[in-house]
């Protein structure tokens, strides 16, 4: 007889709020791993395919329904005992977004990484390989307007980089850097003195898909 093996959705949902790079998480109220952290996740259904149980899972389980978060898979998980009730298989996503509102489930919470040291099951591996994956991006792709709202200056695009790599980086190199990597940014023509001083050129996202030249961690932006 062929086993059969439940395979399920876990979501990194990951968002800038503050001054922190936070993910969205459910403290459990069950054995195993009672009051452990988790990461929001379900069974995929028999008539359902992965990004539709993704896109279901992000409303129903995380609470987060038509919130404008980019979603991607990120890897499959299946050695066997990362359950200790069943061997289960899972496929995780990764999430990006601005600053979320609070999630619609009482139990979901936005927390700082700093708090998530221990988490349930294998779910602190997973969210660091969502990590990862998010500060790779941010590297060759324009994933890092993900994290801003439409509308956003090359300041607010610098805070985000800054949290998700968690280092510096020097205003003028950057501002050069991401202005003219081809297809990054587009003017919208408007400006704004929100944080003061001179009025600062708002941008939204433009059509590139990868960034020439990248913007290399190892290098001092």
């Amino acid at each position: 007889m062929v086993p059969c093996v439940p395979v399920s959705v876990d979501l990194v949902v990951l968002t800038v709020r503050g001054q922190a790079l936070c993910a969205l998480v459910w403290r459990r109220d069950n054995p195993p791993f009672l009051r452990r952290w988790s990461l929001p996740g379900g069974f995929v259904q028999l008539d359902e395919d992965l990004p539709a149980a993704a896109q279901r899972i992000l409303g129903e389980r995380a609470g987060l329904p038509g919130a404008p978060v980019h979603l991607e898979q990120l890897q499959t998980y299946g050695y066997p005992d990362r359950d200790p009730r069943q061997r289960v298989v899972s496929v995780a996503y990764l999430g990006l977004a601005p600053d979320l509102p609070a999630s619609e489930q009482a139990h979901m919470s936005w927390r700082p990484l700093a708090e998530l040291a221990v988490m349930a099951f294998d779910h602190r591996r997973i969210m660091l390989d969502g990590i990862e994956r998010a500060r790779a991006k941010l590297e060759y792709t324009p994933l890092g307007a993900a994290f801003c709202p439409p509308e956003f200056t090359v300041a607010d695009l610098r805070r985000v980089y800054e949290i998700v790599w968690g280092r510096s980086l020097d205003p003028r190199n950057f501002h050069r850097k991401v202005t003219k990597a081809e297809g990054f940014l587009v003017e919208t023509g408007a400006t704004t003195t929100r944080d003061g001083g001179r009025p600062a050129k708002l941008y939204r996202r433009g059509p590139a898909e990868l960034l020439h030249p990248p913007m290399l961690r190892s290098l001092k932006v």
